[in-house]
Parts: C-alpha cells; sequence; structure tokens
C-alpha cells in the first residue's frame, strides 16, 4: 500500500505549511458525495490522528484514515497550473468511473 506525491505535488505542500508556520503533513481521504459516489478530500495536518496511515514522499508526510485507504490506495497526487488554474491532480488507479464534471468517482 502506498500514497506518493511528485515532486511538484511535494514542493507545493512544503511551501504551504512553510507560509502557515505550523503543520506535520497532509490528510489526504475520500468522502461520500457527488455523481459518482465518492470524492477526495485534503486538509493540512497540525495533529495526525491515531489511526492514520503514515506515507512520505519527497519529505512530506501523507496522513490516511483508514476508511478511505482502501479507495486510494496507489494513489499519486501531483500539482499542476494551467493557464490561471493550479490545483492537485488524482492519478488513482483503483477509479472505475468518473462523473463529467470531475468532481466525483467510482471504484
Amino acid at each position: 500500500m502506498a500514497i506518493t506525491l511528485t515532486e511538484k505535488a511535494a514542493q507545493h505542500v512544503t511551501r504551504y505549511l512553510e507560509r502557515r508556520g505550523k503543520g506535520d503533513g497532509l490528510r489526504f481521504g475520500v468522502r461520500t458525495t457527488g455523481c459518482s459516489g465518492l470524492a477526495y478530500k485534503l486538509e493540512y495536518v497540525d495533529r495526525p490522528e491515531p489511526t492514520d496511515q503514515v506515507f512520505e514522499s519527497h519529505g512530506v508526510k501523507v496522513f490516511v484514515d483508514p476508511k478511505s485507504l482502501p479507495y486510494i490506495d496507489g494513489t499519486e497526487l501531483d500539482f499542476a497550473r494551467e493557464g490561471l488554474n493550479e490545483g492537485f491532480r488524482f492519478h488513482n488507479p483503483n477509479v472505475k468511473d468518473e462523473c463529467g464534471c470531475g468532481e466525483s468517482f467510482r471504484v
């Protein structure tokens, strides 16, 4: 089992944590929502949960709750800028279908 970040994604998270002045890493998980059933959720972690699974990639810790892990195992997070838009991109090998708007997915 593994969650990885590209170098660009790790650099983005590192810069943001430095600007915040605190934080242990990034929490990555899923929530039930949208047309297809699941959506990704990201937040910065100040205090890890005792049940978190911890992955490290390019010096950045990624915390995942046990309920989310089966849906996102093997996912690589990238960070991309396209024109004025920027954000994380998820390369999840478990996705079977995505909604047309790209906000949710099904495994």
